[in-house]
């Protein structure tokens, strides 16, 4: 079957990329004085719905979707873009187990940006009934809610669901035929891994528990980091010092949360070629990811303005732009 011609698509993309965010479109919502002022400036840049009483969260979210009907409005079959919902569908699969094991009366749990809708996983947690899921979500979600109920430890839970949502979205990026796509999927299981492994560490996790927690992937060998975590935080990073992901070693030495930043950097490093591209699914997908970089780093400003953090404290958490 031949490979679908995206190159009118693209063409509109490129006309969005220069909508995107820069480093000086950055550095203008820097210079803000106060949070107040920020959200002003970005609803002068079209941000939101235009309305001045847009709370933050809205209107971020507002953006998010005004990505995804742009691509709808371009790609007749959105399944191609499936690899970057599957971690929701699985959030709301975790969410539907335990809602189920015990019920919530609190703020939404479940996130409406997936593949299947959180009703389908209400109704099958409710009758303990998965058939209607895919089949490998199905085993997950049956294995999970017979561990949840028979030794109530939610992380358990946790572990078997968040497996599984690697294994899916690795599989998808393997059976995509599109180098992008099998890079996020192997990039985004090899960095959850290597947070997981940390984690673990740090908590003092055996290495039973670890191996189970992992998901395979080409580019690490994870019984190694298995047997790494078990022994100290130092054989972790001298290990990764060793594979694709020596940054991550001195990312990890400074802290959780430059490791992340290292995470996020490294996906738009290597998506930038595909503003070069033309007839691919691979820039619609890189200006996806870029517009989710894009809107990540505008939280994480509005965090800091909002809670009077330094001007320097800011911008080391601020992500790369992928323009």
């Amino acid at each position: 079957m031949a490979k679908p011609d995206y190159i009118y698509a693209v063409a509109r993309i490129r006309a969005k990329e220069l909508l995107c965010f820069g480093s000086p479109a950055l550095e203008q919502l820097m210079a803000c004085k106060t949070y107040e002022e920020c959200l002003r400036m970005l609803n002068e840049k079209g941000w939101g719905n235009g309305s001045a009483n847009q709370t933050p969260e809205s209107l971020l979210e507002e953006e998010r979707s005004k990505t995804w009907a742009q691509l709808r409005e371009l790609v007749e079959d959105m399944s191609v873009f499936d690899v970057f919902l599957y971690a929701n569908d699985y959030h709301n699969l975790k969410a539907a187990i335990k809602e189920n094991y015990a019920p919530s009366h609190g703020a939404d749990i479940y996130n409406p940006n997936g593949t299947i809708d959180p009703a389908v996983f209400r109704r099958a947690a409710e009758e303990h009934d998965f058939s209607a899921l895919p089949a490998e979500m199905g085993a997950a979600a049956e294995e999970a809610m017979s561990a949840l109920r028979e030794t109530g430890d939610g992380q358990l839970c946790d572990v078997i669901i968040d497996k599984a949502a690697l294994e899916a979205i690795l599989k998808a990026g393997k059976t995509s035929d599109d180098p992008l796509l099998e890079f996020y999927a192997e990039h985004t299981v090899a960095t959850a891994d290597i947070k997981t492994a940390v984690r673990c560490q740090k908590t003092g996790k055996s290495l039973d528990f670890i191996q189970r927690a992992l998901a395979e992937c080409d580019t690490l060998d994870v019984s190694l980091l298995a047997q790494t975590a078990v022994e100290s935080f130092e054989a972790i990073t001298a290990y990764l010092t060793r594979t694709d992901y020596a940054g991550a070693a001195d990312a990890l030495v400074q802290s959780a949360s430059a490791f992340e930043r290292w995470c996020d950097n490294r996906l738009i490093e290597k998506i930038r070629p595909q503003k070069y591209e033309t007839s691919t699914i691979g820039p619609l997908a890189a200006w996806l990811l870029a517009r989710e970089n894009e809107i990540k780093t505008v939280r994480i400003l509005l965090s800091g303005k909002r809670n009077g953090l330094s001007d320097d404290a800011i911008r080391e958490r601020l992500r790369e732009m992928y323009v």
